[in-house]
């Protein structure tokens, strides 16, 4: 089969759904990625993937601007004509199945997460939820990364019942992350790894930070992750340097590999306002590290309260910060604990092998009724 791979950037297909991509190229099929040229898209053509190159804006969302993408996407499918096309994230979710749909190809679209566009009720939101009805009409298979997601889309009547189905994230690379033997620093370390943007809850770790160091309360803080001022929600630069001048976060830029710090931090911070499945709460747990998230649809499912870590409030920094504390309380047997139940629910929930099944019996399908 010729599959197409569509998402926001090339990064995106490397770290996200290069074990799926390299499993369809070792059976035989025509592999072709569209996204964003960026330094990975190299990467993608050296593992045997045919490459084209679109221009899509994955920050904000302008549906007059975007609908352009509709056009750009048709012309791009018109020349590969891809039996069947995978689309992740949501422009390409929403554009691009509107130009397969003018050229008769089927799709399987993911809904990798919500964002707050869903949290609101204005006219974005009506756009959206517009755009996702119409688009989705034409998917042969639609997967969604956690039941809350699926519902809600089901509910108003924004996807057919018939073609919905789960599937845990993204799923995790159990080899890649590797738990260590547990290890306490000799001053707690808490880590964020996020996009610097307010929907990620960035805000509302800096304001527990700053009660818990108003306090005396004794622990490093650190943030690893890409500035983006240019996004709709991102945190200004000049905001952000003033945190790591007054010493209230230790800031770490970006990585290609987030295990280093993952491993040398005692907790995971995560307090997003809504996600599909968080990987990088994936990746901690598969560490067999304890996190602290938000109780939001998304992050309840990969952390359970005072299993694996402890659930906060949604924008309360106040309950983050008592976590935080409670956390680093906790005896290093606890946190050991934790640390080996995330990762014995990755090994049994998020392995990244049951994504890629999910995929394979549904192009399987889509072969046979073809």
């Amino acid at each position: 089969m010729r599959i197409a791979v569509v998402l926001n950037t090339s990064w995106n297909i490397y770290n996200f759904r290069m074990s799926l991509v390299r499993t369809l190229l070792n059976q035989g099929h025509e592999v072709h990625t569209i996204a964003p040229r960026d330094e990975f898209t190299p990467l993608l053509q050296e593992a045997g993937c045919i490459h084209h190159n679109v221009k899509m804006d994955s920050r904000g969302a302008n549906p007059i601007k975007d609908s352009a993408l509709i056009a750009e996407l048709f012309f791009i499918y018109r020349k590969v004509r891809p039996d069947i096309v995978l689309h992740y994230t949501i422009k390409p979710n929403v554009y691009g199945t509107l130009a397969a749909a003018m050229l008769g190809i089927p799709v399987i679209n993911n809904v990798c997460g919500l964002g707050t566009v869903f949290l609101k009720n204005n006219l974005i939101s009506a756009i959206a939820i517009l755009l996702y009805k119409v688009s989705f009409r034409f998917a042969h298979k639609v997967f969604f990364q956690n039941p809350e997601d699926l519902k809600l889309f089901v509910k108003r009547k924004m996807v057919r019942p018939e073609a919905v189905d789960l599937v845990p994230g993204s799923g995790i690379d159990l080899e890649k992350f590797q738990p260590l033997p547990f290890r306490r620093n000799k001053t707690f370390t808490f880590l964020l790894i996020s996009r610097l943007i307010t929907d990620k809850g960035v805000l509302d770790y800096i304001e527990a930070v700053k009660a818990l160091q108003k306090e005396g309360f004794k622990a490093r803080f650190q943030v690893l992750g890409s500035m983006d001022p240019e996004h709709k929600r991102g945190i200004k630069v000049n905001t952000i340097r003033a945190w790591i001048e007054t010493n209230i976060i230790e800031y770490l830029g970006t990585t290609k590999d987030v295990r280093k710090y993952i491993q040398h931090a005692d907790c995971i911070v995560l307090p997003s306002y809504r996600e599909g499945t968080p990987r990088t709460l994936l990746e901690a747990a598969s560490s067999s590290k304890p996190i602290i998230t938000t109780d939001v649809p998304g992050c309840n499912h990969v952390v359970v309260d005072h299993f694996n870590g402890f659930l906060c409030r949604m924008k309360d920094s106040t309950d983050l910060a008592a976590k935080m504390k409670q956390l680093a309380a906790c005896a290093d047997e606890k946190l050991a604990e934790f640390g080996r139940n995330g990762r014995l629910k990755m090994e049994a929930e998020y392995d990244e092998n049951l994504v890629i099944n999910k995929y394979l019996r549904a192009l399987e399908a889509f072969k046979k009724a073809s």
